[in-house]
Formats: C-alpha cells, structure tokens, sequence
C-alpha cells in the first residue's frame, strides 16, 4: 500500500515551502510536514476529548526539538541520544507558545500538546522561522478548536533592504543590523520578539509590517491545506458551566467597592489585601447553602469584576493602581559595587522590582560551548537570569531552571550583547552576567537589562553606552485605548500587552511584545514605542547618575588577560608535542594560555590575576617565536655535547650548533674541558644557512682576545 499525501505548495519570497498532510503521524489529531529547501519539520497536534476536573485554564504543552540526525551529526556527551532541550530548543518552544495559546477558546480547557520536530536541516533554510507555522498547520487540519491561523517569520534588514526568512549565510552577514521574529494572524499581530543595532523605532515597525504581508499569505496556505483534505468540523465540547445571575450578583455587590479601592494607589502588598477583603466580605455575606452550591465559581466571577473596575478606571480616570499617571516611571534607586568581592555588580530597584547583578570575567576556557543539531561553536557572553519565590513573597520548591527563566534571561542578553566590544585587544573577557531577582512586582527582565548594563560599566567593560529597558502595557476597549508605562505585575496580567523595549539613547536593542488581544493597529504600537522612548531615557537619565560611563580599569582581584599574535605557522611551536610546552609555561608562571587560529595567525590570550606572570608567560612566548637573526646575542643551555661541538638551545625549542672551533680562542681539544651540559652561556649567531636554515654559533668572538706574547 502507498500512503498518498496531500500538498499544498507556496513562495516565501523566492523559496518554495510545502505543507504536506496525511502521509506521517496519522494518529494524531492533526500533521503537517512542512518541506523548505532540504529543510523538513512535522508538527502534530493532540488533544484530550475530555477536560479533567476541577481545571479552568487551556493546559496547552508545546515542545520544538532538534535531531542530530537532521543535519548528520551525533549527540555529544557519554549518551548518544537527544535528552532535555537546549536552551535553543525552549526559546523556539516559548515563539511557539506564545503565539498559539491567546488563540485557543477561553473556555477550551483539554490537555493539548503540540510537539514540532526538526527532520532535515539543509544548512541553509532555518527552522525555528517556519515552526510555527507548521504547528499552526497541524491544528488548522484538526478539529481541535483554535481561532487560527497564524504564523511566524523572522525579517532581517541587510544592507538596507528587509529579507523575509534568511538563510543562515545570511544571518551572518555583518550589514544585518535589525532580526526579528513576528507572529501574526491575517488581521493583526500577536507577538513580536527580536534584536537590533540601536534602530528607531520607525524602522523597527516598518519591519513588523513587511513581516505581517508575508504572514498574510502562510495563513491563507493553511486554509487551503485545510479545504483540499476536507478537514473536519471543531469538535464540540462544553467545559464550563456558569450561573450568570450570580455573575450579576457578584459584580453588584463587588464592582463600586473595588473600583473605590483601585483608586487609592496602593502598594503591591495593600492591594493584594485590599482586594482579598472586599472578596471575603462577599463571602461573608452568603449562606451556608449559597455558598456550598457557588463556590466554584466565586474566585471567576470576582476577578472579572477586579479587572473591569482596574481597566475602567486607566481608560476614564488616566489613573493607575499605584496612583502613576499613565506615562509616569515608578521610583528608582541604584548602586554599584555592591558586592565588592566579584568582577562588577550593580544593584537596580524601580519601584517594588530589584535585581541584584553580578559580573565575573574569564579567559577564553570559559566559553560557553555550544553543540546543537544547527548550531555548533562558543559564546563568549553569558547572561543568567534568576527568579527565586522569594521575590514575589510566595514558598514553593525551585526545580531547576524555568522555561521563563531563560526567555527572560535571553531578552536581557539580546538587549545588551550589541554594546559588548567584539575586538579581542578591547575586550578580551568572557563574560557571565548573573541577575538574581530580589523583589517583583513587573519589568523584572527590563530590571535586569538596567542593572547589566551598570554592571558591566562597574567592571571596567568598555561598553560605549549604556542601555536601559522598559516594559508597556496597554488597556483597550471600545475604540478607546490607554498605553501604560513601566507597567506592574497586576496591570501586566489584567491588561492586554506587554510590550518590552531596550535601547540605548540612539536607538532600540531589543524588544519583546505579547499580545492578547485581537485587532491591535499600527496606530497604538506606534504610540506605545513613542512613549517607550522617552520611559527608556528617563531611566538612562537616572542610571546615569550613578554611572554613566566604564571605569577606567577592572577591579584589583579581577583577571587580567594579555592578548598577542603570532605567526600561524608558530602555533604549533608554542603548544608543544602533546601540549607539553604550553602546559610547563603554565604550569611554571601560573597563568591560563589558549590559543587559537584565526585567518591564519595564532591569537594568544594570557590570563592570570598576576601582572608578573602574564609578563613571565608572555616573555617566553615571545622567545618561542622570534625568528633568530644574524649578529643577535643569546643565553642559551648546553644541551649536549658531542666531539665536534656542543648544541645550545637558543630558545625554547630552538638548538643550533657551537662548533669546536668557535667555543673559545684557544685551541680547543675537547669540549668538555669547557663546558658541561646544562651551563648556561652567551652565544652570538654568526650565520644561517640559506637552504637547511640552520644556524651558526660562536662563543668565541664574545670572549675578550688574548694578548698575543712576543
């Protein structure tokens, strides 16, 4: 039997993609296999027919992996198999996530899970630009309930011009100046995520909005995917049920007194209680028997009425839940050299949000080595974000890094790595940046950006400017829209953005936009970035006044790194049979040496919290390369004699001949009656042989002459 698939071809500027269906995975709900190039991804979608008990959220699972096998390559590592994701691997997971969940029914509350695997990768056509499209193909030919299509695409400005989805040799052009990934349906954006070289903000909307035409027509493909194979209707399901009389009783009872008390600008703290008490006397107000029958639907009910009061009041009133105007920065305060015994810290707190950030500076062997199905090398800069329970006032285990955790940790890294010097003679460092988040209440990443960047100044990083970072809400409804600035954790869950942007005083770095709600027109992201701009320099202005520019030096205990070239050919010569040499230079100045090829010279990194030793280190270094020359005097070691002359090494590695003759102005019978192995001599090179390159000592012509007798 021959399983026959059904296509559906289109063109991404001048590449060809093709959805294909019914051919792999036919047990799921629903299969795509998405074909670019000598690139494939499948995506599948399953879906519970049942909700469980007792669950009022969609439990949405979306997983994006790499095989090795994609692009011809083994694991590495003891195991020989793929086993937890790569941070790669879960930041694709989160573009995925991030733009299917708000499209799923509010109300649809089955375990789904969206798995999207990499099959082939041709080295050129990248695949986390075209996941999720195919995950929104899966779905699209299911009767899973999803309000789609959507897609994604990265877009890229080289030289000028945007690309939509390039190649990795295009990626790494050094005119790229603008990459972003965009997230959309046919009629409005979802998620927007990127890094840039300090653009405006003009042309970082321009790029969404060329983003947005190719979108347009990936979702009209998965349409017609979805027509030719007849996909089947959305399953129905009912997986709440609500008593809207008690609805309106709630919101009656509630509605007046929350609003009163939004108005109040409160702490994060007060309103949390503020709020539970105005509940509880609710609660209160119930019998015995009203409340056995609505419990389950209380805590749903009240906080609807929460958020109604909170949006009615910023869209009537411009008034917020911490009593800020609507373009008003909380409070902030800033130190540095917090923490004296690292390399660099600073500490950023604005409002009820503080990150404590620490810098620690390596030589090259701290690398971050990076072995991937599509990505294999090293980072030199290294950010870690952490989030621990105390921050938000709550107890619960830590398990390990989170899914957060890392996306958040990456914006940061994205938003400052532009600033970091790339030239080795500048910054020769690898650098790990580490913000712990001591309090939250909102902006934690952008808390994290801004306190990196004083960091990294406090650590002597010849950053050029420094960058700060802001996050935006907005409240819409009703053609009536309100854009917040430097939003809090409450206005974040109960509005309808996040809008992240980073950026120097000339221009956006980073950004990261989550939209939940459907129709955002260009018109309110434009103001958003308008009023992102002059947040993100209110807080340079204060950043700036406790350090606006690198300190002159690293700090006493820091490593000091030297960094030399020399010839390609001498590599070998430094590192020595086995390492043997390298290892006894370090070893006998106590530094760390590493050394690389790089177009064909040798760059040299001597690292060691010592002057002296690098010195030391560097000195002999030196004495392994330097080419001997006629006329140039040494002190070398005999290494051994022989009856025609003893062979002294010159410099490491380097022996040449004294012969019998040159030793001394007398006649010299044997050797040994001058020298022993292991004296240590002056000698003077007198000659190099032209063909054979080897050189000619005398020991002689440095001795004072005899006095001739009569």
């Amino acid at each position: 039997m021959t399983l026959q698939a059904t296509t559906h071809s289109f063109m991404i500027g001048d590449k060809e993609v093709t959805l294909e269906t019914g051919k792999l995975a036919r047990q799921s709900d629903g299969a795509v296999v998405l074909r670019c190039g000598g690139t494939i991804v499948m995506a599948t979608a399953v879906s519970a027919k049942t909700a469980k008990e007792g669950v009022d959220f969609m439990p949405l699972t979306v997983d994006y992996r790499e095989k090795f096998s994609a692009s011809g390559r083994f694991p590495g590592g003891f195991l020989k198999r793929e086993a937890r994701p790569s941070d790669h691997e879960i930041l694709v997971c989160r573009l995925i996530d991030r733009a299917l969940r708000p499209l799923f029914p509010s109300d649809y509350h089955a375990d789904t899970q969206v798995l999207v695997n990499l099959l082939s990768y041709d080295g050129e056509n990248l695949s986390d630009s075209m996941a999720c499209l195919a995950a929104s193909a899966a779905l699209a030919v299911s009767d899973i309930p999803f309000q789609g299509a959507i897609s994604e695409v990265r877009v890229a400005r080289i030289n000028g011009e945007f690309v939509i989805n390039p190649t990795q040799s295009q990626m790494a052009d050094p005119l790229m100046d603008m990459e972003i990934m965009v997230a959309a349906t046919a009629d409005s954006i979802v998620m927007v995520e990127g890094e840039m070289k300090e653009v405006s903000e003009a042309d970082m909307l321009a790029a969404v909005k060329v983003a947005h035409e190719a979108i347009k027509v990936q979702c009209e493909a998965q349409l017609e995917l979805a027509k030719k194979i007849n996909a089947p209707a959305k399953r129905e399901y009912s997986h709440e049920t609500h008593d809207e009389e008690f609805r309106q009783r709630v919101y009656d009872a509630c509605f007046e007194k929350c609003y009163e008390f939004a108005k109040k600008g409160t702490s994060k703290q007060e309103r949390s209680e503020g709020f539970a008490a105005i509940k509880e006397e609710f609660v209160a107000s119930l019998s015995e028997e009203e409340l056995a029958e609505k419990e389950q639907y209380i805590s749903e009910y009240y906080h609807d009425v929460e958020k109604k009061a909170m949006r009615r009041m910023i869209l009537d009133d411009h008034q917020r839940l911490d009593g800020r105007k609507l373009d008003e920065i909380r409070p902030i305060w800033t130190e540095i050299d917090y923490l004296p015994f690292t390399h660099g810290s600073a500490l950023f707190t604005r409002g009820e949000t503080q990150s404590l950030t620490s810098i620690t500076l390596g030589s090259k062997k701290e690398e971050q080595s990076i072995d991937g199905a599509i990505y294999q090398g090293s980072e030199k800069f290294i950010l870690h974000y952490n989030f621990p329970p105390f921050s938000t006032g709550e107890a619960r285990p830590m398990r390990g890094v989170s899914r957060r955790e890392i996306g958040h940790g990456n914006l940061a890294l994205r938003a400052l790595k532009t600033m970091i010097p790339q030239d080795d003679k500048v910054n020769p460092y690898t650098i790990r940046v580490v913000s712990d988040i001591l309090e939250s209440n909102g902006s934690s990443s952008m808390a994290t950006v801004c306190a990196g960047s004083m960091a990294l100044m406090d650590a002597g990083i010849k950053i050029p400017k420094a960058v700060s970072g802001i996050a935006m809400g907005l409240v819409t409804e009703n053609n009536k829209f309100a854009v917040l600035s430097d939003i809090l954790g409450d206005e974040d869950h109960l509005g309808d953005m996040d809008f992240k942007v980073t950026g120097t005083k000339d221009g956006v770095t980073a950004c990261q936009m989550d939209i939940k709600v459907g129709g955002l027109s260009y018109e309110i992201m434009q103001s958003a970035l308008e009023q992102s701009r002059a947040g993100r320099l209110h807080i340079l202005g204060e950043m700036n006044k406790t350090i606006s520019e690198a300190k002159p030096d690293y700090k006493p205990h820091a490593p000091r790194i030297e960094v030399i070239e020399i010839p390609g050919d001498m590599i070998g010569a430094v590192i020595g049979p086995g390492g043997k040499i390298i290892q006894e230079i370090q070893a006998a100045t106590n530094t760390v040496i590493s050394i690389e090829e790089v177009d064909k010279k040798g760059i040299v990194q001597i690292a060691s919290n010592n002057l002296d030793d690098i010195n030391a280190a560097l000195g002999r270094i030196k004495m392994i390369v330097a080419i001997p020359e006629v006329g140039e005097i040494y002190k070398g070691k005999v290494k051994s004699i022989q009856a025609y002359g003893a062979f002294v090494e010159i410099l490491p590695g380097k022996d040449a001949l004294l012969h019998i003759s040159e030793v001394d102005h007398e006649r010299v019978a044997d050797v040994k009656d001058f020298l022993k192995e292991g004296d240590v001599i002056e000698v003077k090179i007198i000659g190099i042989d032209e063909k054979s390159g080897k050189m000619k000592l005398s020991r002689k012509v440095l001795l004072p002459k005899p006095e001739r007798t009569a």
